[in-house]
């Protein structure tokens, strides 16, 4: 573990004088990076959740003091003297009275980080065919209670599926690391674990709210933590001539973030079943998996496992009480009361507090569960491949979702994330298979709205705006650059081999930067082929704008991007806000998407409110003690 920050214990009394206990969240440290220029040295930091609105910073080089005054209006500062070989810490100022700084942090080399990796071994498959190992699939979380986040990065072998496609995989690996490359443990899910992006679905979050995060997926027989524990039968193979798996046991199983140890297992809940019953009586719709963290009783968080979507669709909540799994509730669209919620589901979810009642429901495309595990509406519009919910129109009370659909019933839809109602809609007969909602433009507040249901830009009230999309905009969305805009990542090949960072202009989108020749040419990479989407991309260092994490081309090294550029406004770390918080453990689910907040980031936004939470009482020793 890392020296624990002298200012943790400060924000222990500021988080009880400042906002009413209500959700339970990671305590964090401030974060503070150092980025080089030509110029000197920027240094960005978070605004906690828990800090009031009169909190102000200093900044500090080699202990000495950098900014004449107290930094009020920005959480980042820019350094004209700083140099490569200086260190920065930042402390906060309330009431007048400074309280400890952080620890020091020394200046990176570039804009971007590498963090080393431990690159398994490939393997041999039934018939002979080979296959090795390429980053896939990161979440995030402090794992070890030191209030700072590490990863968690699945291993995707060569030999990966789509449920549709027969074969054998390769098997699935979850890595933990610190930021520095340091690899706290190995989870190998075994043979009977089919690799690809629609099977596990990997949860990594402080689900007992003891400090430290665990992790939560689908296991079976053979599979193996980081202490050597193989869960059931260690020589069980059950996988058909089609490399399939469509017997045998299923399972759910914790694991302790810091070690990787099993916490618990329990069964898998829905079984498989008839497979036939799921829609096709192959094996392709039964292993269609989702997953999503939530906090279903408004106070503490809720792991829920889901599978199908096409037709039958279930829902299981578990909560993790005295490191046991214990069952919530099950929504299944096999009960009457459920019928009509069948086949609405995404390749992905969204979970957010749609009715505004302090409890997260799960958007699960096309329709959406309630806290309580009942249905709370449906559409019927089916089955889609993209979603966004965010606080689209300021001037419009509550949350509203974009979302693509594959049915001719669909086309694009702009909804009240509350009733489902429809407030906008591009009808198209077809298969839309991309969607985007995004605050672009400055000269229009709210989010902008774009597809392949239609051509042109569109903002919430359905006037198109000047400019047309390109297909450098329908993957990841980046708050990058000094403004409020969002940027997109994109690619400049149509794959996720040459990842590109571009901007709007009004007229259209350009390039900003080609991060595929970083720090070489062609030597930085993303995942997901034609999607082109990063390892993860959220905001886990530094002020409130985002970082990307990509991999290197020899697939040994991952690279953590934040932008060098200043910003003038100032809002708390995005890390508290729990719905964007809920949104970076379910990046990695099915067909990843960006996450947004639960409050309007654009031009012409209000001040964010301060969040309702409580800090966890995380496990960290005193104050400047270590420890080992």
């Amino acid at each position: 573990m890392k020296r624990t920050s002298s200012f943790l214990l400060p924000l222990l009394l500021l988080g009880s004088q400042i906002s009413p206990a209500q959700r339970l969240v990671e305590r964090l440290d401030r974060g503070v990076i150092a980025v080089p220029s030509d110029k000197g040295v920027y240094v960005g930091w978070r605004m906690l959740g828990t800090e009031p609105n009169s909190i102000t910073y200093n900044v500090y080089r080699n202990d000495s003091r950098v900014n004449e005054r107290p930094i009020s209006d920005s959480t980042n500062f820019f350094d004209d003297d700083g140099t490569s070989r200086d260190s920065y810490s930042v402390s906060a100022v309330l009431d007048g009275k400074e309280l400890p700084a952080s620890s020091p942090v020394d200046v990176w080399n570039s804009y971007f980080s590498e963090v080393p990796l431990q690159r398994p071994g490939g393997g041999i498959l039934p018939g002979e065919r080979t296959y090795d190992y390429a980053p896939g699939d990161i979440s995030v979380a402090d794992l070890d209670g030191d209030g700072q986040l590490e990863i968690v990065l699945k291993w995707n072998p060569s030999e990966s599926r789509d449920p549709s496609q027969a074969g054998y995989t390769g098997k699935v690996i979850l890595d933990g690391y610190e930021l520095d490359g340091t690899h706290l443990w190995r989870i190998d899910l075994g043979m009977n674990i089919r690799a690809g992006e629609h099977y596990t679905q990997f949860m990594v979050y402080d689900l007992d709210s003891d400090g430290r995060a665990e992790v939560v997926c689908k296991t079976a027989d053979g599979t193996k933590d980081n202490a050597g524990t193989i869960l059931g039968s260690a020589t069980a193979d059950y996988r058909n001539s089609d490399g399939r798996i469509l017997n045998g046991p299923e399972y759910l199983s914790a694991f302790d973030g810091l070690t990787g140890e099993f916490i618990d297992t329990v069964d898998y809940i829905p079984g498989r079943g008839r497979v036939s019953s799921w829609g096709d009586r192959y094996g392709n719709r039964v292993d269609r998996f989702l997953a999503g963290v939530a906090y279903l009783d408004g106070r503490k968080p809720s792991v829920v496992m889901c599978r199908g979507y096409y037709t039958r669709t279930v829902l299981a909540a578990w909560d993790l009480v005295d490191r046991k799994l214990r069952q919530r509730w099950v929504f299944d669209t096999n009960d009457e009361a459920h019928s009509s919620y069948a086949g609405q589901g995404n390749h992905q979810l969204s979970v957010a507090d749609v009715d505004s009642d302090g409890r997260d429901e799960i958007v699960y495309g096309s329709m959406t569960v309630d806290d309580d595990g009942t249905g709370l509406y449906t559409t019927g519009l089916g089955h889609g491949d993209a979603l966004h919910v965010s606080d689209m129109d300021p001037n419009r009370p509550g949350l509203e979702l974009w979302m693509p659909h594959e049915t001719a019933a669909g086309g694009a839809t702009y909804r009240d994330a509350a009733t489902g109602e429809i407030l906008l809609e591009h009808k198209n007969a077809g298969d839309v298979a991309r969607g985007v909602a995004a605050h672009i433009d400055s000269r229009y507040p709210g989010y902008q709205l774009w597809s392949h249901a239609r051509g042109g830009v569109y903002n919430t009230d359905g006037t198109q705006i000047k400019g047309r999309y390109s297909n450098k905009m329908m993957g990841f969305l980046v708050w990058w650059t000094g403004s409020l805009q969002r940027e997109f990542l994109a690619s400049a090949s149509g794959s996720g081999e040459s990842p590109v960072l571009e901007r709007w202009t009004g007229e259209g989108s350009t390039r900003l930067l080609s991060l595929y020749n970083v720090p070489t040419a062609y030597d930085t990479r993303g995942i997901k082929g034609t999607k082109a989407n990063p390892c993860f991309s959220g905001d886990i260092l530094g002020d409130w704008r985002e970082e990307l994490i990509l991999y290197s081309k020899d697939k040994t090294k991952l690279r953590i991007f934040t932008t060098p550029e200043k910003t003038k406004t100032r809002i708390r770390t995005l890390l508290h806000d729990s719905q964007y918080r809920l949104a970076l453990a379910w990046q990695n689910v099915g067909y990843n998407q960006p996450p947004h907040p639960s409050f309007y980031l654009g031009e012409g936004m209000a001040a964010p409110a301060a969040p309702h939470i409580e800090l966890v009482h995380s496990k960290l020793p005193e104050p400047s003690q270590e420890s080992e």
